[in-house]
């Protein structure tokens, strides 16, 4: 008979592990948690958990622990079991009714033995034959189909020998322990039902996410790649920064939880670039909108060259009266010096129209002079100037090749980022998302967009992701508009950000010091771009 205050403290237990099955969002732990569980509350010295197939036909074998064979297989182990399913049918569509758990999961019914060699109706020579192998004696087994709310068998726990915990023999299980096994596969089988829900609706939740960023990724290649390289080197930092002990960001720690609602934040980051234009995102040059314009002002120049051609031909024809060659040499020397101003002119403009780091301001000056000393004469025979406005005023564009206006579309995506996600009801353990997303091209020093926050009013994630989104940019090696940088390059500059209020000198820290750049460039970066970096030069106070 049972003690009773060995089975309240058992009940007791029961209670506890029910609580802690709710918490648990890993699903190998979840199955080992279970099966351990129910070890511990019966006395069992062995037991295997199994789950249904997919398609419902058999049963596979998950977890399995045997403590006086110090056997421990699947879960967490890393021990991989290798046993084949058990058919819940054979071909003929008759249930296996031989073996007993599949009988438990094919009836729903629990099936509880004294003693499996002297038990008849079922097969057990698979556990006699392990009991040869093992020295082992496999006596009574408690067998437990788990069931989940919507009377669904998911899965089949199966205890093996039960040990009185005084003599320390193996007895049968006691109707207490029945009682007690199938409380605990009921609620084992909801836990582990709404844990595989979540887990169906976080795929699916991320899918949509995927499904954001292929949108994105089939606009722009360039910054396909950006989207899923920001949240990789985002949680790269977050991972330093949790190990971390020392230095002001020693307290600093992160859950699974935690973890994922940065990972969404990361992923999510640029979703706003759905409403940006292709033609602005892809800018290449700077006179690139659906195609690089550069090519009309090639036409022009070809244009002015044949007109002085032509004018050069007309005066020498006017000379063949009096056939006056001396005169016809400097007509032709004058040609081809205007031809020779006009190429060195249209190579100049086809080099401006490149973006650089800086242009000069007689650079931008002499664009502006070469449109409006030429004068062409346009499809309707209209006499014009020879850059629009427009084209002047992007081929003058200081750095890069964006005008203001165009920047500011490009800017917006972060506003329209935070108004879609600002939109979505996220659950209680993902409401940072819009937060840590929307912070990443504020800086430091409240002069960033689009919120102009300052570092006290920004999480550390946000400032997380405002590292990783500058140094995935300055390294990139897929954008139209420039050169993936060397480590070096790149890290000198993320050094000046540093000094002058852009990012976060704490976290920039840790960027170094924990190798987050070089582990993140053995990743992503080609080879030829990773050179050495001096540490100390760059964190040094400057």
């Amino acid at each position: 008979m049972d003690n009773p205050s060995d089975l309240f403290r058992r009940l007791e237990q029961l209670n506890a592990i029910g609580a802690a099955l709710s918490k648990e969002r890993d699903i190998n732990r979840l199955l080992e948690t279970i099966l351990i569980a129910a070890k511990t509350i019966t006395h069992a010295d062995g037991g295997t958990l199994y789950r249904m197939t997919e398609d419902g036909k058999a049963l596979r074998f998950e977890i399995l622990r045997t403590d006086s064979l110090d056997i421990a297989m699947g879960g967490t182990t890393g021990n991989v079991i290798n046993f084949p399913n058990l058919p819940l049918g054979n071909d003929k569509g008759e249930a296996n009714d031989s073996m007993v758990a599949a009988y438990a999961a094919i009836h729903d019914k629990t099936v509880n033995i004294a003693d499996a060699y002297t038990e008849a109706g079922f097969d057990f020579s698979g556990t006699r034959s392990f009991d040869e192998r093992t020295g082992y004696r496999s006596q009574s087994f408690l067998t437990v189909p788990m069931k989940n709310h919507e009377g669904e068998i998911i899965g089949v726990l199966q205890l093996i020998n039960a040990v009185d915990p005084r003599s320390k023999k193996v007895t049968p299980f006691s109707s207490a322990d029945q009682s007690l096994a199938e409380s605990l596969a009921s609620q084992a089988a909801i836990a582990l039902t709404n844990r595989l829900l979540i887990t169906q609706l976080e795929e699916l939740f991320e899918a949509f996410i995927n499904l954001i960023n292929l949108a994105i990724d089939e606009k722009s290649p360039y910054t396909g790649g950006h989207c899923q390289r920001v949240p990789a080197l985002t949680m790269m930092l977050a991972e330093a920064a949790d190990a971390t002990r020392e230095g002001p960001l020693a307290s600093f720690r992160m859950d699974d939880r935690d973890r994922y609602e940065l990972k969404i934040a990361g992923l999510l980051h640029d979703c706003g670039k759905v409403t940006t234009p292709v033609h602005v995102v892809d800018k290449a040059t700077k006179l690139q909108t659906l195609f690089d314009r550069i090519h009309l002002i090639d036409t022009r120049f070809e244009v002015l060259k044949r007109d002085a051609e032509i004018n050069a031909l007309r005066r020498q024809l006017a000379l063949r009266g009096p056939a006056d060659a001396g005169a016809d040499e400097p007509i032709w020397q004058n040609y081809l010096e205007e031809v020779r101003v006009l190429d060195e002119e249209r190579e100049f403009l086809r080099k401006a129209n490149v973006g650089g780091e800086a242009m000069k301001e007689a650079d931008q000056q002499r664009v502006r002079d070469i449109g409006s000393r030429h004068k062409w004469r346009d499809v309707d025979a209209v006499e014009t100037e020879f850059l629009s406005v427009d084209e002047a005023d992007n081929l003058s564009i200081r750095a890069g090749t964006l005008t203001q206006k165009e920047r500011e579309i490009i800017n917006y995506h972060i506003v329209a980022t935070i108004k879609m996600l600002e939109q979505l009801p996220w659950p209680k353990h993902l409401t940072k998302v819009p937060e840590y997303a929307g912070g990443h091209h504020e800086r430091m020093d409240g002069k960033g967009y689009p919120k102009g926050l300052t570092r006290e009013q920004m999480s550390l994630q946000a400032r997380m992701m405002g590292i990783a989104d500058i140094f995935e940019a300055l390294t990139a090696k897929d954008r139209p508009y420039k050169p993936g940088m060397k480590l070096s390059q790149a890290m000198g500059i993320m050094a000046n950000f540093r000094k002058n209020g852009h990012i976060d000198p704490d976290l920039f820290e840790v960027f170094i010091k924990q190798g987050v750049y070089r582990s993140y460039a053995e990743q992503f970066l080609d080879p030829g771009q990773v050179d050495a970096v001096d540490e100390a030069a760059i964190l040094r106070p400057g």
